[in-house]
């Protein structure tokens, strides 16, 4: 008996699914199928075949297992008639095999005539021809190949619904990830709102805690000052007990001696000669009496009329108009005692160092220092390194041995004062620069900013602050009023009143920027401390007209921001003070010179411009280091 080596006409795998599910068949294995297949079919096959005995596969001469599987070829044309009796979903793709090789069959009659025979003559022919292993194995083969399709469409099948379910659950898992995130977004657009609100709050309590803080200074800085300002009203009239008591006494002493003059001129009645020698002692003793008592007025050199007064508390002076000048002379002057208080020891440091300079005025050779000294000033620009250079050079030149140091800061506050004449201090980038050189060098020098204040006071009286009021008792005429008050005199005639102003604009623009500097590591001798006692004393004694609305004008243009920075609500009070009562008081003046400064500060107000920081406030170093 010849081998038959079978293969089934598909591909031998299907992803990953084989079509055979024992490829390695043996032929006991076929032989079994085969009896177990003919007795299944004896009842379908034609009747022709019922009739024919039956086919019995023995293996008892082939005792061997076959090591390879069957390998079976059908032809395409064969295979139509079961794809006819099928149900249609076979793969045409499984059918393109090879030919069924099968020696021992003649199927050249039926390859010739296969376009005229139908399905049945090719079978019953087929079923002649070559018996009935044909007929099984055909079978066999179309069973096969049913139940791979089957379990290939089953695995497909599980395929599919594996696929769609695990789609499903990435669906599913997609959206509980997207519920996921949306609720984490919220969480932290919660937990961000609800940080931002604790900051709020932080920055909040620590702004109130701020300005709790220097509004308790402010109160104590304000209860000092009322301190200070009842311990010298207490000291002034204890002077003033004092000054009685010793007049007083001087009066008993004047009577007893009065007493002792009668007695002597009774006993000098005695004798002719010595009484008239008696009579021209005692008229030259009273003489020198009376003229104790007698007031002399004095002016000073910038024509502000001033009582001197005696050891013994007595004015000194002649002439019998003199008190009545005092009374008019000092109602004249419109100033907070305290301010005149200060400028009196300015003044007296001032009048010691120029008795120390007069043995030295005549020596040209100071000249070059004061030559350096107004050289420095005038290189001083907005750069931080510029300025500590100037300065430090400028402290060298007044340390100079060569060169007594009261003449160089003498020559150092004139040459500050003599600024204000140059019209760049109007710029405030310059006026800043300059203040915050002159805290630099009096920081070192602390003598000089006494000088420099003195020199201050007698070129701007505004900078004390004090007004005069014109008086004909008290002047001689307008030019010494004009003079008195700090006119300047050129060619024999007063200069106009717009050029005075001027230059108050100047001064006070220039002593602005010195009171506001505030530099870390340097001490300014004349700070923020003192523009403020400058506000509160301009505004307690000096009137409204246009000498100080000006002066005032110029003073909170420059340090009406650095002010408000460090008082905040008491100086928003001095604020509304000026805006309220001191505008109200120009205006009813009803002066039309007035009406620019109104303007001008009506319109620093509306602007709010004490809000804005001045341009060049900070040094160029600073801002630099801020933007970048």
């Amino acid at each position: 008996m010849t081998m038959i080596k079978l293969e089934v006409p598909c591909s031998k795998s299907f992803h990953g699914i084989s079509p055979d599910p024992n490829p390695d068949w043996n032929l006991d294995s076929l032989i079994s199928e085969l009896n177990a297949l003919e007795i299944k079919l004896k009842d379908s096959a034609p009747t022709n075949l019922k009739k024919t005995k039956p086919l019995e596969f023995s293996n008892a001469k082939y005792n061997y297992t076959m090591s390879e599987g069957f390998v079976m070829r059908v032809l395409d044309d064969e295979m139509e008639h079961i794809d006819d009796n099928d149900e249609g979903g076979y793969d045409q793709s499984l059918m393109t095999g090879r030919r069924f090789s099968c020696p021992d069959l003649d199927l050249s009659d039926i390859e010739d005539s296969e376009d005229e025979l139908d399905h049945e003559t090719i079978e019953t022919h087929l079923m002649e021809k070559t018996g009935l292993e044909e007929g099984i194995l055909f079978e066999l083969e179309h069973e096969c190949q049913l139940r791979v399709k089957e379990e290939i469409r089953n695995r497909f099948s599980a395929l599919e619904e594996d696929l769609a379910n695990e789609n499903e659950r990435s669906y599913s898992a997609l959206i509980q990830v997207e519920k996921y995130m949306d609720a984490k977004r919220e969480m932290d657009r919660r937990l961000d709102k609800q940080y931002q609100r604790k900051i709020a709050e932080a920055l909040d309590n620590h702004l109130s805690a701020v300005q709790r803080d220097h509004e308790q200074i402010s109160l104590i800085e304000e209860r000092r000052i009322r301190n200070d300002a009842a311990f010298e009203e207490a000291r002034r009239k204890e002077i003033a007990l004092h000054e009685e008591k010793m007049r007083q006494e001087k009066a008993k002493e004047e009577a007893e001696a009065r007493l002792k003059a009668v007695k002597v001129a009774e006993e000098a009645q005695k004798a002719a000669l010595e009484a008239k020698r008696k009579g021209v002692k005692e008229a030259a003793e009273r003489e020198a009496t009376e003229t104790t008592k007698v007031v002399a007025m004095g002016v000073t050199q910038n024509g502000v009329i001033q009582c001197k007064e005696d050891t013994n508390g007595q004015l000194k002076g002649s002439g019998s108009h003199a008190p009545s000048v005092v009374q008019s002379a000092v109602s004249t002057v419109k100033a907070a005692e305290s301010a005149l208080r200060a400028e009196r020891e300015i003044l007296g440091r001032y009048k010691q160092l120029a008795e120390i300079n007069r043995g030295f005025s005549s020596n040209k050779g100071f000249l070059s220092y004061e030559r350096q000294i107004g050289r420095k000033l005038r290189q001083i620009s907005g750069g931080q390194d510029n300025i500590r250079a100037r300065a430090s050079d400028l402290v060298k030149i007044i340390n100079d041995p060569h060169c007594p140091q009261s003449m160089s800061i003498a020559m150092f506050a004139k040459q500050v004062v003599s600024l204000c004449e140059d019209s760049n201090v109007d710029t405030t980038s310059v006026a800043f620069a300059r203040g915050r050189f002159i805290a630099h060098v009096t920081s070192q020098v602390p003598t000089a900013m006494d000088i420099v204040l003195a020199e201050f006071h007698k070129a701007c009286i505004y900078t004390v602050p004090k007004h005069i009021n014109y008086s004909e008792s008290a002047f001689k005429s307008e030019e010494a009023y004009y003079k008195a008050v700090g006119y300047q005199e050129g060619g024999g005639k007063i200069e106009p009143t717009d050029s005075y102003l001027e230059r108050v604009r100047s001064y006070m623009t220039l002593y602005a920027a010195i009171v506001q500097t505030e530099i870390p590591g340097i001490r300014n001798l004349h700070g923020l401390k003192e523009a403020w006692a400058w506000l509160a004393r301009f505004l307690n004694a000096l009137p409204a007209n246009l000498y100080t609305a000006v002066a005032l004008l110029s003073f909170l243009k420059i340090s009406g921001y650095t002010l408000l920075q460090k008082y905040k609500s008491q100086f928003r009070k001095i604020l509304n003070v000026i805006s309220g009562e001191f505008l109200f008081s120009l205006k009813a003046l009803g002066d039309p010179k007035l009406n620019k400064v109104i303007a001008e500060i009506e319109t620093y107000f509306d602007t709010e411009q004490f809000l804005q920081e001045p341009e060049g406030l900070r040094p160029q170093s600073y801002l630099l280091s801020k933007h970048y």
